[in-house]
């Protein structure tokens, strides 16, 4: 386990392609720039609150206004807090979770759709199409687990206990420690990061669409939406 050295990596995330891009974030260049507009925006776009999430919850010397397109996409996991918690965040702070590849990225959040779909009563069918995004984004500072054995109770497929500890830890001296790389537990081989602060990303490229379709028991249909040629 250690920080690693200078790398500018690329990754995938999927989202749903519901949420739109928030060009607040892509329309400013610096911290006073973004808090005149959005006081502005937030006067006449009862919305805004929704859209953007909590930015209280963020330090805007946090917003990564270097980062050359999709910053909302880097932001949205530090202003809209998943309360159930995730592998490395209990629930009170944000984590922006991204994979080494395409696959790995579907797969997980595969395998955490499916959870939530199980947990509706009496869903028989439903369909989401999700967006892929390509991150760019600087890990040199993240601590590397991924030499840690899939045994070790920070991979527990259930229980995240020892992994939100970790995460908090991480997320307590972001300033020093911006993430966590480690091994995908759903996705044989991938790899993953936990980033514990928006600010590493460099670019954001919207790449794609997948759709994922649920049967009532599980998601059997998994594709890649084509664009129509006419």
């Amino acid at each position: 386990m250690g920080v690693g050295v200078a790398s500018v990596v690329q990754g995938f995330r999927l989202i749903p392609s519901k949420y739109p891009t928030i060009n607040l974030f892509d329309d400013v260049a610096n911290e006073d720039e973004f808090a005149a507009l959005y006081e502005l925006q937030a006067l006449t776009n009862p919305r805004l609150a929704n859209e953007v999430g909590d930015m209280s919850l963020l330090d805007q010397k946090e917003i990564p206004f270097h980062c050359k397109r999709g910053r909302s996409y880097a932001i949205a996991a530090f202003t809209h807090i998943n309360r159930d918690g995730s592998r490395f965040a209990n629930g009170q702070h944000g984590m922006l979770y991204i994979a080494d590849d395409e696959k790995t990225a579907t797969r997980e959040v595969q395998f955490h759709q499916a959870k939530y779909w199980r947990n509706v009563t009496g869903l028989k069918y439903d369909r989401i199409i999700f967006r892929t995004l390509k991150f760019i984004f600087d890990d040199s500072s993240c601590v590397d687990i991924t030499d840690k054995p899939m045994s070790d109770s920070i991979y527990d497929p259930d229980n995240y206990l020892t992994a939100q500890k970790f995460g908090l830890e991480i997320y307590m001296n972001r300033a020093e420690t911006t993430g966590i790389k480690y091994n995908s537990v759903r996705s044989e081989n991938g790899v993953c990061w936990a980033l514990s602060t928006p600010y590493v990303v460099q670019d954001v490229i919207q790449c794609s669409h997948t759709e994922m379709v649920w049967n009532g028991s599980d998601i059997k249909h998994v594709d890649k939406i084509k664009p129509m040629k006419l």
